[in-house]
């Protein structure tokens, strides 16, 4: 590796991209994608990000990449980088958007790094929005939604948006999973949603602790009766929310504590 790596690499399928490797993807809308931070070269929850992208491989496609494909593309796009960075992993058709791809229209990869980062430091106020996203249990690209409603959200004061669905339950944020806290046990949204890699993690290693977790559904009228809230992605498992809409959510400390141990737990993997 040079002595001054570049901040950011994007290969496709295992190999520096072209130019006219990329362009054709300019416009493209139609892929999914796995998100992470890698440190020192290792991966928190590598598992939870091969079946999330070999899951969405199947329902968008038809077919999934083997899993030594994908963990050679992170491989060389890790090692051609610095040992700390922001991945992301994006499988797509080169049939592209707007056609019939066939069974013999294998999927390709591409692979972006740049620098590492660890979100914003919160607390966060949200604004409660009523959305739905298509394929909720895919994290698909080309989601204007998701950046318009976040645009929205700090034009009227807040930090993002949290969303709603047609029945009044919360399920996630804009490009985060929510999970509460009642004063005993870590609460998760029943909704349809994406469900986090971290949130993976965290569920997990919250698990091995015995520490208590549920699923119900969160209504904003359910939130003062909950004793603290978050959001979670790649970049974090606990960023502390002050605000859902009109309700003032309560410092929870212990909670965040908590996230960050049960997180910290699981032991990063090398691709």
């Amino acid at each position: 590796m040079p002595a001054n790596p570049p901040s950011y690499v994007v290969h496709r399928n295992g190999l520096p991209a072209a130019v006219s490797d990329l362009s054709p993807l300019a416009f493209a809308g139609y892929a999914h994608f796995t998100a992470m931070q890698v440190r020192h070269g290792q991966v928190r929850g590598l598992d939870l990000h091969l079946a999330r992208l070999r899951a969405a491989s199947l329902q968008m496609f038809g077919q999934a990449l083997p899993d030594a494909v994908l963990l050679n593309a992170l491989r060389s796009a890790i090692q051609a980088g610095p040992a700390d960075v922001s991945l992301v992993l994006t499988v797509y058709s080169p049939a592209g958007e707007f056609t019939v791809a066939g069974a013999d229209v294998r999927p390709e990869i591409l692979v972006r790094t740049g620098p590492p980062s660890s979100g914003p430091t919160g607390p966060l106020a949200l604004t409660a929005v009523q959305h739905e996203r298509m394929l909720p249990s895919v994290k698909h690209v080309g989601e204007v939604a998701k950046t318009y409603l976040l645009r929205q959200a700090v034009a009227q004061g807040a930090d993002d948006a949290a969303f709603v669905d047609r029945h009044g339950r919360l399920s996630e944020a804009s490009i985060w999973n929510l999970a509460f806290w009642d004063g005993q046990a870590v609460v998760w949204p029943d909704a349809a949603m994406l469900t986090g890699t971290t949130m993976g993690i965290v569920q997990r290693q919250l698990e091995k602790r015995g520490v208590a977790q549920r699923v119900q559904s969160v209504k904003l009228d359910t939130l003062p009766t909950l004793r603290g809230a978050v959001v979670m992605n790649s970049w974090t498992p606990g960023i502390a929310v002050n605000r859902i809409g009109d309700t003032a959510m309560p410092d929870a400390p212990e909670f965040l504590a908590l996230l960050h141990a049960a997180y910290q737990a699981e032991a990063p993997v090398a691709p």
